[in-house]
């Protein structure tokens, strides 16, 4: 059904369907046409409730615009959205006159795309970065262009729209209110100064999302002081990433995989390092050095424990030396856990066991910056591998090495970390012991009794400008990033490795009861298997889901995602195993070893790190 536009308030007729057919000639510098405001409501998407501010409508008069949005205006994922640097969205006339010839529509209104200044003049190939305006008595700065998510293509009624207004270079833009002020339809837009470098909103959102991240415009774009400080964290993490990483910008990317696929590796050594845990050295069959590893990944191992029975895969973190030529894994026993209990009990030297190559982001950096290293329980694994690491480097950073365990019974690799720290001229341990046995003795196997918590953290004053790596149960994980952050760490610096699945991104999803991963409603299908390595989940495809993401969904293995179309990569996965196609292509493929689950299906069958 086609609906009809606002009359705008610059001319007393009536507006016609198409918004974009009977516009007012150009301006010299830009003419307001429509000022557009609403606040977040839900919406039925999908099956679903989605909480968003999109939906913008037309106002008459005159409208106060604040430091953060405009009066009457508000948005649903403040994440994504609004706040000082994203106060206004601009979308320009020219582009709802493409996309109607585009598109073949005819039914946009004022605020189709969700923003909040409808204007005539101000292209995106035009405006730069920095550039100023007057609009009424109100004065404004481009800080950004739009952060493109699911959302307007809800608003468009077409999933595509996300990833057509970035390959055809529309994206529109984000002002900064430098003055609040009044505004209203039919002010004009005076330009005030231009932005340093000159680089337009269609280059630097083309810089950031579409394939050719050159080192000058990253360094131009840096050199813009009006950019904003998510985008400007974007291009640095471009400028820094190695080569055939993916696009570091918007998904940090396991390094590529030394082999595809599993490959069958020997148990040569089996260590028990606590009353629950031991450790598995593993080596090529033949005697060949295996690919080096970083310190912090991790390996998956695929086990058949009964004949007959269906492959299990579970994700172990690397605790031997980096760089070696062999792989140490450790594994705690857990209760019930069939390939935990099947590597304690059945398994022996001399056996084989199929594993894929090391793989994700939980890396120590190479910078000279302080390093705080947190862990609890078997949480310890990958830190060991770190400590190895600046071991191995004869590292002076200054580092903290805060753990956390029931007692010493169950204190891995004790001894070992201990000298480890002992080796580093600039290195202190503090180990918490919750529930010390008789033999345990202070200031030897421990130095505080109870829990390493927030508080106990708050207590020990950390470099707030350290690089911060944290493993340990969710709980535990939790307790110590909010106290991280109530001490003023940076989010960007606080790295994070999991015990199973990974939390859900879902932005203005609303929420619902948490439920197990569990095979889809409806028939099983027929086509190629798809594991799910961290939910301990294999389900047969079916050509009713349009993508990998979807399946995941029904399954309630939980996901990442923002867009649905391929542009923002927040759905990039490690792919274990297997080969995908896309459709629709994305706008940048992703790094070697990695899909994005938006717009994928499995070409044959696939393990993936979900």
């Amino acid at each position: 059904m086609t609906t009809k536009a606002p009359a705008p308030v610059v001319a007393p007729e009536p507006q016609p369907e198409s918004v974009a057919a009977n516009e007012p000639a150009d301006q010299p510098a830009g003419t307001l046409v429509s000022v557009n405001v609403g606040m977040p409501k839900n919406v039925s998407w999908q099956g679903r409730t989605v909480f968003t501010g999109v939906f913008k409508d037309p106002v008459s008069g005159s409208r106060r615009v604040l430091r953060l949005n405009v009066d009457g205006d508000g948005q649903g994922d403040l994440s994504g959205h609004g706040g000082e640097q994203r106060a206004v969205f601009v979308y320009q006339m020219d582009s709802y006159r493409y996309w109607e010839r585009e598109l073949g529509r005819t039914d946009f209104v004022y605020g189709q795309f969700g923003e909040n200044f409808t204007v005539e003049g101000l292209a995106d190939n035009e405006v730069c970065i920095g550039d100023r305006y007057r609009i009424g008595t109100a004065t404004f700065e481009v800080t950004q262009p739009r952060v493109t998510c699911y959302r307007v293509g809800i608003r468009m009624n077409d999933p595509q729209i996300p990833a057509l207004l970035v390959s055809h270079h529309r994206p529109g833009f984000y002002l900064r209110v430098l003055e609040e002020g009044e505004v209203q339809a039919g002010d004009a837009i005076v330009k005030l100064s231009s932005g340093p470098e000159q680089m337009t909103v269609a280059d630097v959102d083309g810089l950031l999302y579409l394939p050719g991240h050159t080192r000058q415009g990253l360094v131009r774009a840096l050199r813009i002081p009006a950019l904003s400080p998510g985008w400007q964290g974007s291009f640095r993490a471009l400028l820094d990433e190695e080569p055939g990483s993916g696009n570091a910008g918007l998904a940090v990317a396991s390094p590529p995989p030394a082999w595809p696929g599993f490959r069958q590796l020997t148990v040569t050594a089996i260590t028990h390092e606590s009353d629950s845990a031991i450790s598995l050295r593993l080596e090529d069959p033949t005697g060949t050095p295996l690919p080096a590893a970083r310190p912090g990944q991790y390996l998956t191992v695929r086990v058949q424990p009964d004949k007959g029975q269906q492959a299990l895969l579970r994700n172990y973190s690397l605790s031997g030396p980096p760089g070696a030529d062999y792989y140490r894994i450790s594994v705690k026993r857990e209760p019930d856990g069939a390939v935990s209990g099947y590597l304690h009990t059945r398994l022996a030297v001399g056996d084989r066991l199929d594993i894929a190559a090391p793989r994700g982001t939980f890396i120590l950096d190479q910078t000279q910056a302080p390093v705080l290293l947190i862990s609890a329980g078997i949480g310890a694994t990958p830190v060991l591998a770190m400590l190895q690491a600046l071991q191995q480097e004869h590292s002076g950073r200054e580092t903290w090495c805060l753990y956390s365990a029931r007692n010493g019974r169950e204190h891995p690799f004790a001894a070992e970390a201990r000298a480890l720290v002992a080796s580093l001229p600039n290195a202190r341990a503090h180990v918490y012991y919750s529930r010390p046995d008789p033999n345990d003795r202070k200031d030897r196997d421990f130095d505080v009794a109870g829990r390493l918590t927030a508080t106990a953290l708050a207590e020990l004053n950390p470099p707030s400008a350290a690089e911060v790596y944290m493993c340990g149960p969710s709980a535990f994980m939790d307790d110590i990033s909010a106290g991280l952050a109530a001490l003023g760490f940076d989010a960007s610096h606080v790295h994070t490795e999991v015990f199973g699945p990974a939390k859900s991104v879902t932005p203005g999803i609303a929420a619902t009861p948490a439920r197990p991963p569990h095979a889809p409603a409806g028939p099983p299908g027929n086509g190629p298997a798809i594991a799910f390595a961290r939910s301990g989940l294999t389900i047969p495809w079916s050509t009713e889901y349009a993508s990998l993401l979807e399946l995941a969904e029904a399954c309630d293995v939980p996901v990442r995602w923002s867009c649905r179309t391929g542009v923002c990569h927040t759905c990039e996965t490690t792919l274990i195993a297997g080969d995908v196609d896309y459709s629709p292509d994305p706008v940048e493929p992703p790094a070697p070893g990695s899909v994005l689950i938006c717009c994928s299906q499995p070409h044959d069958d696939i393990v993936l790190d979900l």
